[in-house]
């Protein structure tokens, strides 16, 4: 088997490093399922911290949302800083749906501090899957259980970007809610 070299292999690595880009680029009139590794921000680790501060406000003024088609829970993605200007893995105002949460998002944050973001593994992914960090709340039930929504909804799950609004929602902030967990597909 002859082995790729040259511009071609490097092309080949680039594009795997962008895993983003190879879903939103499809067709944005129906939803496309990738699997990405999901993780949880609340309001006591959030930056700065004890707030709903975000960066990119959609149709959140902070990190919020219930989780349905109408009223998505905020989404930070990684993003790189080039030039004095930032480039989000997925644009502000692209939509999930979480099977594993039955829950729809929305992106309104960023995730990944410092002068070089992209070197940090919320721009890098995990295991070649893109990262996506769901808000999980925990304002009114606390941190010690906002650490414990986010640890059981860690991991590589399915994800549906640009989806349509008929897949079933589980209402309400994760945390406060129960912090469920679905089968998924």
């Amino acid at each position: 088997m002859k082995r790729s070299t040259g511009i071609g292999a490097l092309l080949l690595a680039a594009f795997a490093a962008l895993p983003a880009l190879a879903v939103v680029g499809l067709d944005s009139d129906k939803d496309q399922r990738f699997t990405a590794y999901v993780t949880g921000y609340s309001y006591w680790d959030n930056t700065p911290p004890g707030s709903t501060a975000i960066a990119r406000p959609v149709i959140h003024e902070g990190a919020g949302g219930t989780g349905t088609y109408d009223d998505p829970i905020t989404v930070a993605v990684g993003h790189a800083r080039r030039n004095g200007q930032t480039f989000m893995d997925y644009p502000a105002g692209t939509r999930f749906y979480f099977p594993r949460l039955r829950k729809y998002g929305i992106v309104e944050d960023l995730c990944g501090d410092g002068d070089r973001p992209q070197d940090g593994p919320c721009h890098s992914g995990k295991d070649g899957n893109p990262w996506l960090d769901i808000y999980v709340d925990g304002r009114k039930a606390g941190a010690k259980a906002a650490n414990t929504c986010m640890y059981r909804l860690t991991g590589v799950q399915p994800v549906v970007v640009n989806p349509r609004p008929i897949y079933p929602a589980s209402t309400g902030p994760l945390t406060e809610s129960g912090c469920r967990v679905y089968p998924f597909w």
